[in-house]
């Protein structure tokens, strides 16, 4: 199902970005994957809602921090008051302590004891991304980290997230499950030569295409960057690629079954 209506608790749930400038950032998006932004005001940080047929599929907004630009994962919480709690006693580091964002909902944000950042959300009138799996929709949420077992002892005591090790080909990975067993999210070590050693534990978005190679190469042309060229991998095939202001994220054509 594409079209979402609400969130079980540990699912990723929404996603925005922290840019340098909104409306290059905007244009960037609006012409890679056609989205339809509506420019936010300058007293909410120009938070700014991209849809797909009318329906909120992600934001972007002014960066708060300086540093990498990245865009941010939100995992479904039926209870953010208490997940920050977990989320102290499991060793992590509370950024953003657990706040109302209007009637919209209640968010925190941690960063797990590798150092990468999350962002939990309690739904009131906004309940994350309206479609997913769809071109030009959110599609997949990974936790790219050097510090596996820890990460993994966390998010299990924080979101309920249990990790089980899969063989890709070319290294280990973890489907991260809900307790019903449902693969919401994977975790990806960072293992090798590949991984630049400066780069930090984080989360990466994948967005769904039609056409890998395509995409990889529209986002040239409006000024982005091809961090990994499109490449086959078993879900399917994908590229890392740069936004203008250096937002990286992936997209991915994904196999068909049968």
């Amino acid at each position: 199902m594409s079209e979402m209506t609400d969130y079980e608790t540990g699912t990723p749930c929404w996603i925005d970005i922290g840019t340098t400038d909104v409306q290059a950032a905007s244009a960037f998006y609006s012409a890679l994957f056609g989205w339809d932004i509506e420019y936010g005001p300058a007293e909410m940080g120009h938070y700014s809602m991209a849809r797909l047929r009318g329906r909120d599929i992600a934001a972007l907004a002014d960066q708060q921090v300086p540093g990498m630009v990245v865009w941010t994962t939100y995992i479904a919480t039926d209870d953010v008051d208490a997940t920050v709690e977990r989320a102290r006693a499991a060793g992590g580091t509370v950024l953003v302590e657990a706040t109302d964002v209007m009637t919209f909902g209640r968010m925190a944000v941690v960063a797990d004891p590798g150092g990468a950042a999350v962002s939990f959300w309690q739904a009131g009138e906004h309940k994350g991304a309206g479609i997913v799996n769809e071109p030009g929709c959110l599609c997949w949420n990974e936790l790219t980290t050097r510090t596996v077992e820890e990460s993994l002892a966390f998010l299990e005591a924080v979101a309920g997230l249990t990790g089980h090790r899969i063989d890709m080909g070319a290294g280990d990975y973890y489907e991260l499950q809900l307790p019903s067993g449902h693969t919401v999210a994977g975790l990806l070590p960072m293992v090798g030569e590949m991984w630049p050693p400066d780069l930090p534990n984080h989360w990466m978005v994948y967005f769904a295409v039609d056409d890998t190679d395509a995409i990889a190469a529209r986002c040239t042309e409006l000024g982005g960057q091809v961090v990994v060229p499109p490449t086959d991998i078993p879900p399917g095939r994908f590229a890392v690629l740069n936004d203008p202001q250096g937002g990286h994220f992936s997209v991915i054509r994904m196999e068909q079954p049968g």
